[in-house]
C-alpha cells in the first residue's frame, strides 16, 4: 500500500484552496491536512503537523509567502515547498532555489502535471522543467567563485559521488542502490554534505554544486 502524501496549502485565495483541496482530496495517494490563508497562520501551526508537502502562494495580501520560505529556513526545515504563483517568472527560479523552495509553479498549470509534480517532489526533494534549468543556468553561472583547492579538499570522493547523484534527483533508497551503501549511510552522507557546504536543503546542494563546477547547468538539462 502506497504512503498517503499528506499535503498543506497556504493561499489567500479562499476558493482556489477549497477548489484545490477538492481535487486534491480525490487522489488516492494525497490528502490535504491543513489549509491556511497567511503565512503566519501556518508558521504558528506547522511544527503540530505532520506535513510531507507544502503547496505556498507566493505573493499574498500581506506578502507572507516570502516570510514562509524565509521563516522555515531560518529554522533550518527542509520543508518540501512547491510555490504556485500568479505572478510566476521564470527569471525567479533561481531566487526561488536559494529561498528553499523545492518547485516554482504558475498557477496555470494543468491539475494533472501538478499532480505528477507533487509525486515528484515528495520522491524526489525538488522538480525542475527544462526551461528553469536553463535559466538557471543562465542565473546560476553568472560570476560563479572558482573551484579552490581548499573546496576540492572538502568533499570526500564519496560524498562528490552522492552530490552528482541528488543533482540527478535520485532518492536516497536510488543512490544506495548505485553505490551499494544502505539508505541510512546516504542520509549520513547528505548531512555531512548540508554541514560541510553551509546550505539547509538539496536545492541549496544543487547550488553549491552548479557555482563550484561540480556539475554543470548543462548536464542538469538532460535530466528532465
Amino acid at each position: 500500500m502506497n504512503k498517503i502524501i499528506r499535503i498543506a496549502i497556504v493561499d489567500d485565495d479562499k476558493l482556489f484552496t477549497q477548489l484545490l483541496s477538492r481535487f486534491i482530496n480525490e487522489q488516492d495517494s494525497m490528502e490535504i491536512v491543513y489549509t491556511a490563508h497567511t503565512g503566519e497562520a501556518f508558521i504558528e501551526n506547522y511544527e503540530e503537523l505532520s506535513i510531507d508537502v507544502l503547496l505556498l502562494d507566493l505573493r499574498m495580501d500581506d506578502g507572507s509567502g516570502l516570510f514562509v520560505l524565509r521563516e522555515l529556513q531560518r529554522r533550518a526545515e527542509e520543508l518540501k515547498t512547491i510555490v504556485l504563483s500568479t505572478f510566476y517568472r521564470r527569471s525567479f527560479m533561481g531566487q526561488m532555489l536559494k529561498l528553499g523552495a523545492s518547485a516554482f509553479l504558475s498557477k496555470d498549470i494543468d491539475e494533472v502535471e501538478l499532480i505528477e509534480v507533487i509525486q515528484t517532489v515528495y520522491k524526489k526533494g525538488h522538480y525542475f522543467s527544462k526551461d528553469q534549468l536553463e535559466i538557471m543556468r543562465l542565473q546560476l553561472s553568472k560570476k560563479v567563485p572558482e573551484f579552490t583547492d581548499h573546496s576540492k579538499e572538502t568533499l570526500t570522493t564519496r560524498e562528490t559521488e552522492i552530490l552528482k547523484l541528488l543533482c540527478q534527483q535520485c532518492t536516497t533508497k536510488e543512490i544506495g542502490e548505485r553505490l551499494f551503501i544502505s539508505p541510512k549511510t546516504v542520509e549520513t552522507h547528505k548531512t555531512n554534505l548540508l554541514l560541510k557546504t553551509g546550505v539547509k536543503n538539496t536545492a541549496g546542494l544543487i547550488i553549491y554544486a552548479i557555482q563550484n563546477k561540480i556539475v554543470s547547468p548543462d548536464e542538469l538539462l538532460l535530466l528532465d
